[in-house]
């Protein structure tokens, strides 16, 4: 892909703090009080909303009012659900003549570049859970399609070098005269002309909590002289886009709320403008927030803006209204968000999320269920894994119904394509916990070491877990005289291992991720997660992608604050963790926390740990100085580098602080890192 061109940049006044955090469960804990609109907004102590935590759901805003002879969006709710993870697929699905919910489970590459494909009514596109993608195309809506949702999917990459978009018509999301369309949780970037383009009357379109990035034109409407089309658009994520944020053009009701406009000045892109009602548009917008906009909102003489609560962070230029407006709650209920809450409730809410597009399997499609109860086929998961066929060669899914195991597993070698689902509504719901270290003495004699103390063990290659916690409660002040505290949650030795929406939750050496020998390289994807613990509980020589995860350090049992996240014992061949669009965050001392320090297992000095840190948010809980050494090993031997991170711990780049080239960086992304393999599902 071509790179995206410079902009000229203007200088920032003053900053605005900001933090993302996403509570368990899909549910994002905001306030929604806004003194401007008492009568749409939530009492201060009101749950913010609810991120779906279910697969069918049916829209909200005018794409939910009952109108041309459609009552709401609902997509292919009354059709067969189907997984796809091709573009044959794909495309035979979406536009057969029946209801269909498409799954999308993997990175769809278009064979043409620019490709659209069109899509019939009655149709639900969506991401499983953060793995759908539609590369070097995207979708068409023509005329009278109706009843259509696009959910959850990442769209991105048919850029073609023409910043303004006049070569190719190549756009994420096209719609000519459609209605009742719901496109929502997308990311949409870097796209050859629109990101979405609402041609044409496309009417009785919701557009909510998308991320609109990198890119020219982001969100054209109109190309018409009537004025008839009703559209919302609610908490989507603005970010580094040149125009159309969106321009509205002749649209008799638009509705724009919580929705966040950032124009970065450290990014590549310059922001022309914010929200243009064009003419006879007749716009609301309400409680959005706007961050270093030029031009954050204005009206063309025909039209009407009407603004409410809205807050402008080192603007300049228009911010203008003019007529009466309309009231958009005669025509569908809503709910607004404090505007000082939009940064941090759309940094964590917009995009793809792990919760939509997945659930967990229902029991009768389970291969074997666990539960503590005995109403499944086992009370341990110790025994369901050993239940699975030796030499298995295709998925086996074993769901793990509510409870706590307090037992040791080990899923040997010779059962691979297993697949550990919780069926609660989140990860904490079924635990698997025990309570042995390194020192523990073992039943035949001698200690289990580090490697033995796992909890959870994984030796089998195409290892799946999802929406589960792995626990290790050893007690640290309890032994205090045992030599060996160390204490594995989850380990594992294999490759191609995804864990998804899970919890590793321990103390020291939390987290082993680790290969079946030296010379072998395991692969793991960690994302959308959460990791705690307090001395090296990221650790190992594994390949690890660690995406979209919450890294916890907690405080030492006697209540100190020190330790070190990562302790990576690569081998030089082998790239090793990989820790991105992530946070590492924690309730201790400031300055207290090593990003890493290297692992040379066995005194190897051949070995060459790396730990990457990137776009990701660091805590004031990290040093200034984030790495040091280990066992007479010196840091400054290892691969260790961050670029592009955010946040009271991100410091200056400096000697202590190796940073990364925009050249290295591309290097350095969960593609390159995974090789030939993409996790999907």
């Amino acid at each position: 892909m071509p790179p995206l061109p410079p902009r000229l940049r203007r200088p920032r006044a003053r900053s605005v703090a900001l933090l993302a955090a996403l509570a368990t469960a899909g549910t994002l804990a905001v306030s929604t009080a806004n003194g401007s609109t008492p009568d749409r907004a939530a009492p201060a102590d009101a749950a913010g909303p609810v991120l779906p935590a279910a697969w069918p759901a049916e829209a909200d805003g005018f794409a939910s009012v009952n109108a041309l002879g459609q009552d709401g969006t609902y997509g292919g709710r009354d059709g067969e659900t189907v997984t796809v993870t091709t573009e044959e697929e794909l495309r035979r699905y979406a536009t057969a003549d029946e209801p269909y919910t498409i799954q999308v489970a993997a990175a769809i590459e278009y064979a043409e570049t620019g490709e659209e494909i069109p899509v019939a009514s009655d149709k639900t596109i969506v991401g499983v859970g953060t793995t759908g993608e539609i590369v070097g195309g995207g979708f068409f809506l023509g005329e009278g399609t109706h009843n259509v949702i696009i959910r959850n999917l990442t769209i991105r990459d048919t850029y073609d070098g023409d910043w303004d978009g006049k070569t190719h018509d190549w756009d994420a999301i096209q719609m000519d005269g459609a209605h009742h369309v719901w496109i929502d949780h997308n990311h949409l970037t870097r796209m050859a002309d629109g990101l979405i383009d609402s041609r044409k009357d496309t009417t009785y379109l919701t557009v909510s909590w998308n991320h609109l990035s990198e890119h020219n034109k982001a969100f054209g409407i109109g190309w018409t002289e009537n004025v008839t089309a009703e559209i919302t658009i609610h908490h989507n994520w603005l970010h580094e886009t040149g125009q159309r944020n969106p321009s509205a053009d002749n649209i008799a009701r638009a509705h724009l709320y919580n929705n966040y406009l950032l124009d970065d000045p450290a990014g590549d892109i310059s922001m022309s403008y914010g929200n243009w009602a064009r003419g006879a548009t007749n716009m609301v917008l309400e409680n959005s927030y706007f961050e270093n906009v030029r031009d954050p909102y204005f009206v063309d003489p025909e039209g009407q803006l009407v603004e409410r609560g809205n807050i402008l962070d080192n603007t300049s230029g228009r911010a203008e209204t003019r007529g009466d407006g309309f009231d958009p709650g005669d025509y569908y209920d809503y709910t607004l968000d404090a505007a000082e809450d939009v940064p941090e409730l759309l940094r964590a809410g917009t995009g793809p999320q792990a919760d939509i597009g997945t659930s967990a399997p229902a029991v009768e499609d389970a291969d074997l269920v666990v539960a503590p109860d005995g109403s499944g086929d086992f009370t341990s998961v110790a025994d369901a894994v050993e239940a699975v066929p030796a030499g298995n060669d295709a998925p086996f899914t074993i769901a793990v119904e509510p409870g706590v195991y307090r037992e040791t597993v080990l899923v040997p070698r010779d059962r691979p394509h297993v697949r550990l689902v919780g069926t609660g509504d989140s990860p904490d719901d079924a635990t698997i916990v025990y309570n042995n270290s390194a020192g523990t003495e073992r039943p035949d004699g001698g200690t289990y070491g580090t490697s033995g103390s796992a909890t959870f063990a994984v030796d089998a290659d195409d290892f799946q877990a999802t929406n589960l916690t792995f626990a290790n409660d050893f007690d640290e002040v309890a032994n205090a005289d045992q030599e060996g505290h160390q204490a594995v949650a989850l380990r594992t030795r294999a490759d191609r291992v995804v864990l998804r929406d899970i919890i590793a939750d321990g103390d020291q050496d939390t987290l082993l991720l680790d290969t079946e020998s030296k010379g072998v390289q395991g692969r793991v994807l960690l994302v959308d997660s959460t990791v705690r613990g307090n001395v090296d509980f990221v650790f190992g020589r594994a390949t690890a992608v660690i995406q979209r995860t919450d890294i916890e350090v907690v405080t030492r049992p006697d209540g100190s604050s020190s330790g070190y996240v990562a302790a990576p014992s690569t081998v030089a061949e082998h790239p090793g963790f990989l820790i991105v669009d992530s946070r590492i965050t924690g309730d201790v001392s400031p300055g207290s926390y090593y990003l890493g320090r290297p692992w040379y297992a066995g005194g190897d000095a051949a070995l060459h740990p790396q730990v990457v840190v990137r776009d990701t948010e660091l805590g004031a809980a990290v040093r200034s100085a984030p790495w040091t050494d280990m066992s007479g090993f010196p840091w400054t031997g290892a691969r260790f580098a961050e670029y592009r991170n955010t946040g009271d711990g991100a410091g200056q780049p400096g000697p202590d602080r190796p940073q990364l080239t925009d050249e290295e960086a591309a290097h350095h992304t969960p593609e390159s890192w995974l090789g030939d393999w993409t996790p999907a599902g």
